[in-house]
């Protein structure tokens, strides 16, 4: 019985050698699966993965998926492929997957890290502020699911702390279109670039030159009351920030000193700052 169990373990374990030899130096589209458990075939996706040979694993680990449909090989594999892409950078691919292990296993142990690499799928690839900010708006959409869904999950402190870096990214894009239209003196239109910064991002590190940039805009409209509120909103929330003493100067220049004034827009924010509700 012993030599019998023995030889049963050499079978098995040149069979997971045999199928690691197979796969050396060619592709893995053909090489016949069928006669491998999931185990063995993770193994080897496994072994692709440490290899660096994403591409590949992300074949071994879905061919699990195929061979051996809902079983419990099938669901780790699926989360690892998802995973595999990502690495690889393959970024729809890793979201596909990731989103069919959220379909197929929404209780799952890694429903929370399949959420995640949703998000990261995004969040990944917003670059310079130039770009499109679609992906910022996609990233911040799946980064919310994941804080709200899996909050006491591994993830959700990084996505908080992704979403305000992705968040901020909108509102420095912007500041820059504002800044666009400044210096080329459409006033009108870049006023209501730093005004939806101050409204809808305001706590972003935009806001103070958000703020400032305001002044700038509504002095060279004439809105001196405008301006003087928006230096008021300033010195209150940011009187440290360089940008408090540039809206200063701006204001003293002109004979003007910062205080709430008039029935703007502005007001209405300076009112809720005095209360403590904007901040």
């Amino acid at each position: 019985m012993a030599r019998a169990g023995q030889l049963r373990n050499i079978v098995v374990s040149l069979a997971g050698a045999a199928l690691l030899a197979a796969c050396a130096g060619s592709a893995p589209g053909n090489l016949p699966l069928e006669g491998f458990t999931a185990a063995e075939i993770y193994e080897r996706a496994e072994y692709e993965l440490s290899r660096g040979r994403e591409k590949d694993a992300a074949f071994y680990f879905g061919e699990i998926e195929r061979l051996y449909p809902y079983s419990q090989w099938a669901q780790r594999a699926l989360i690892m492929q998802a995973y595999s892409y990502y690495r690889r950078g393959d970024y729809a691919d890793s979201r596909a997957s990731a989103r069919r292990y959220l379909e197929f296993y929404p209780a799952g142990e890694d429903a929370a890290y399949a959420q995640y690499l949703v998000a990261l799928s995004h969040y990944d690839q917003i670059d310079d502020v130039g770009r499109d900010q679609g992906l910022a708006l996609e990233a911040l959409q799946e980064l919310r699911k994941v804080i709200e869904t899996y909050p006491d999950s591994d993830y959700a402190r990084s996505a908080e702390l992704k979403f305000d870096l992705a968040f901020d990214q909108l509102a420095a894009k912007e500041m820059e279109v504002g800044r666009y239209y400044l210096k080329r003196g459409h006033y009108a239109a870049a006023a209501n670039r730093f005004r939806t910064v101050v409204e809808q991002f305001q706590t972003t590190s935009q806001t103070p030159e958000a703020l400032y940039r305001l002044i700038e805009s509504y002095l060279a409209l004439g809105l001196e009351e405008e301006a003087r509120t928006a230096g008021a909103i300033l010195g209150h929330n940011f009187r440290a920030s360089p940008y408090y003493r540039d809206g200063h100067a701006l204001l003293a220049g002109r004979g003007l000193s910062p205080g709430a004034a008039g029935d703007s827009w502005l007001v209405a924010v300076w009112r809720q700052v005095i209360r403590g509700a904007w901040l």
